[in-house]
């Protein structure tokens, strides 16, 4: 227990693990809000394809691609994530440059994660109240009107919140890929801790992964019920007391008076 103590010390004061440890978080933090920007932004095409292309979507398409999406979808999905970027990492080598580091393992992770991306936005488009785009077919909206002005607004807190979820996933990917040569964080625990049998360095990294998914975690959670019109103004402040006061007070009212 007092190695383990004295292990967690130096790994806290010690200058060059220090740095170690910034380091690692950096590489953490860039590498994974990068990674979720772009998995988001082709997991958010492919989740409108997958509704709108539907049989019963606003712009239908045919058949056998929407098979050939669902299946390109399902197949990536299913591969486990240390097996697909070890898989990728040679194809993107000539792109990249490497096949080790925090560079090598973010298209990777868009790989990995935009599939998953697109079932997340898949679920929250489907959410949307199917009255509210029929009654924009019916004002002559194009579909491409539709998609931008009627779904894609009506679902943002879903989206948001699918959004924080995949943040999260990649995060734990990209800590994961430390096991096969990736940066950051996980690159600190596998390399100075794991491999080198220092528990205390390997617990002060995980740790530091904690914190960061919680403060994702937090700030995602914040934005998603600020973007909620069910329970907040455009302004982001819950308008529910109002309506409930309003409710409360009407229900007192004695039904032989007449309202005002």
């Amino acid at each position: 227990m007092d190695k383990f103590l004295e292990q967690v010390k130096a790994a806290l004061t010690e200058p060059a693990m220090q740095q170690e440890m910034l380091t690692g978080i950096w590489e953490t933090i860039y590498s994974t809000l990068l990674a979720t920007v772009l998995a988001c932004l082709l997991g958010l095409v492919l989740g409108v394809i997958l509704v709108a292309g539907e049989k019963d979507g606003v712009r239908p398409l045919p058949g056998p691609l929407m098979k050939i999406i669902n299946a390109v979808i399902n197949i990536l999905r299913s591969i486990p994530f240390l097996i697909l970027m070890m898989m990728l990492l040679p194809v993107f080598k000539p792109l990249i440059g490497t096949t080790i580091g925090t560079k090598a393992a973010i298209l990777p992770l868009v790989v990995a994660a935009a599939p998953f991306v697109a079932r997340l936005v898949e679920t929250s488009l489907r959410e949307v109240d199917k009255g509210v785009i029929e009654a924009a077919q019916s004002m002559g909206c194009t579909p491409f009107q539709i998609i931008w002005k009627v779904i894609l607004p009506e679902s943002k807190p879903g989206l948001v919140a699918g959004f924080v979820t995949a943040l999260i996933t990649i995060l734990g990917y990209g800590s994961m890929a430390g096991f096969i040569g990736g940066g950051g964080l996980g690159k600190i625990a596998v390399n100075y801790g794991y491999n080198r049998y220092n528990p205390g360095v390997m617990i002060v990294a995980v740790v530091l992964i904690v914190v960061l998914v919680q403060l994702f975690q937090s700030v995602g959670t914040r934005i998603s019920v600020s973007l909620d019109h069910r329970i907040t103004d455009r302004g982001g402040k819950k308008r529910r007391s109002k309506e409930t006061a309003h409710k409360i007070d009407t229900d007192k009212r004695d039904p032989s008076q007449p309202m005002l």
